[in-house]
């Protein structure tokens, strides 16, 4: 059987005890250099203007069929996984930090809501980049890596025009937090997320505790959401496949006005699968329009009254059909198939498409289903050994190893800093010490009011004394 835990939201089937690092990263992956230090370092090639990125990874992965998920699990059923060791396998060669920058893939949607002067196709573009921030999940069965506690992540993109960085601020329970910011101080994106797992015998389920803040400072807008559940099917048996459910209630804290995205669970014949539907009210509560779509495809937004008219004609056709259709149940020990995928969405006349997914590269299948974008996360670019944290996690020997293709190494070098971190740990506890986060604090977000890690700014001066040793 073949197992992975979708790592968008959940790190945490392996760790330092193992399934017990869910750390759902931050968003905090800044490629930094600035323009003297590449000349010093080495240059990064270009092309137009524009830095390159790799496109494919050093090596394509592990064949995973071989290995028993189920000797490992079948301790686990019903309970948050939190003690036990994965084998490597069941990773992907990105740490937890790594895969939640992976929210920033769509950045353009947020500059796209900087530029719009009405709050109403704001609330659009902020919606359309909150399904898209979930959208890399789509196929990526692997596990993220759980990350070090004080593992840092940062990434500078100036072609999409922010700088992220991260860092695992709680090991117990796995905490990540992440601070992004535009490069023109248009917008700041930030949050801290802990991925829950739990196991249920045929799937891994993944609630990404936590709430996610985008402030776009021109408007003096503040938006806040949480993420869906995500959903591992078919652990033990069968084709692993993902899907996301849950009510992602995304709030403008300066209108009063609300978007709600249900994201709807396949149902019994996968008719719903993939599907977000929701709308965006005012304060007064009426809908303004409706949002639609796929979050693995696209998603559009129309008038809710002729939303309203074009189902109903729909749902007078379907009728007529099932008259004549024989419904069959379905009831099956193995494995939960995973439904068929229905035609794309279809689109109402007289919507507007709001965002559609980037195509993956044709050797994604053999790389983790990676995207473009996650492709180049963990390059480790000429000159940036010098510029970049020694805490970055493209610094890990174990992830390192693991994209370059060598299992054993990688294997080893996990269990290494595993029990680097334990002997750590220990040590503190000895000596009566507290661990002290560097970049993020915990503090109170006003929007909402509950206890989250705030960045304390500093991280881009470039001055990384008395960090802790933690490969």
């Amino acid at each position: 059987a073949n197992m992975r835990c979708d790592g968008l939201s959940h790190p945490g089937l392996d760790s330092d005890e193992s399934c017990e690092g869910l750390s759902e990263a931050s968003f905090k992956d800044a490629q930094v250099f600035s323009s003297s230090s590449q000349k010093k370092n080495g240059s990064v090639p270009q092309e137009n203007g524009i830095k390159k990125h790799r496109t494919s990874l050093p090596a394509p992965m592990f064949a995973r069929n071989t290995i028993s998920v189920w000797s490992i699990l079948k301790k686990c059923i019903g309970h948050e996984l939190s003690k036990i060791t994965m084998p490597i396998v069941f990773n992907e060669p990105l740490s937890f930090l790594q895969r939640i920058t992976e929210y920033m893939e769509h950045t353009y949607l947020i500059n796209r809501a900087c530029a719009l002067s009405d709050s109403i196709q704001r609330m659009q573009a902020v919606a359309a980049f909150a399904v898209s921030a979930v959208a890399s999940q789509w196929e990526r069965t692997g596990k993220p890596f759980n990350p070090l506690l004080g593992e840092t992540y940062e990434l500078i993109r100036e072609e999409k025009g922010f700088r992220l960085v991260s860092e695992q601020v709680s090991h117990h329970p796995p905490v990540s937090a992440f601070h992004a910011e535009s490069l023109v101080g248009d917008f700041v994106f930030h949050g801290s997320i802990y991925p829950k797992l739990k196991f249920w015998g045929k799937s891994v389920e993944a609630e990404p505790k936590g709430t996610i803040t985008l402030e776009l400072l021109k408007h003096n807008e503040t938006y806040t959401w949480t993420n869906p559940t995500c959903c591992v099917h078919n652990i033990i048996l069968g084709k692993l496949w993902i899907e996301q459910y849950g009510t992602m209630e995304i709030v403008n804290h300066s209108t009063g006005e609300k978007c709600v995205l249900n994201f709807k669970p396949c149902g019994m014949f996968g008719k719903e699968l993939h599907t977000v539907e929701g709308y965006i009210q005012e304060k007064s509560k009426k809908k303004r329009c409706v949002i639609y779509g796929k979050w693995t495809e696209c998603m559009w937004s129309v008038d809710p009254q002729i939303y309203e008219t074009h189902k109903k004609s729909e749902k007078r056709g379907d009728n007529k059909k099932q008259k004549n259709e024989e419904v069959e149940g379905a009831d099956n020990d193995d494995a939960d198939n995973m439904p068929e995928i229905q035609e794309t969405v279809s689109v109402v006349p007289g919507s507007v498409l709001l965002w559609r997914i980037d195509s993956r590269p044709p050797h994604s299948a053999t790389m983790y289903n990676f995207t473009n974008f996650a492709m180049s996360l963990n390059e480790l670019q000429p000159g940036m050994e010098a510029v970049i944290s020694p805490t970055d996690c493209r610094f890990r020997p174990d992830i390192r190893h693991m994209e370059n293709g060598n299992m054993d190494e990688a294997s080893k070098d996990k269990e290494r800093l595993e029990e680097k971190q334990r002997a750590a740990r220990k040590e503190r506890a000895k000596n009566n010490e507290e661990w002290s986060t560097r970049w993020f604090q915990m503090g109170t977000n006003p929007y909402t009011g509950s206890q989250d890690w705030i960045y304390s700014g500093g991280y881009f001066n470039r001055q990384y004394h008395d960090l802790p040793d933690i490969y």
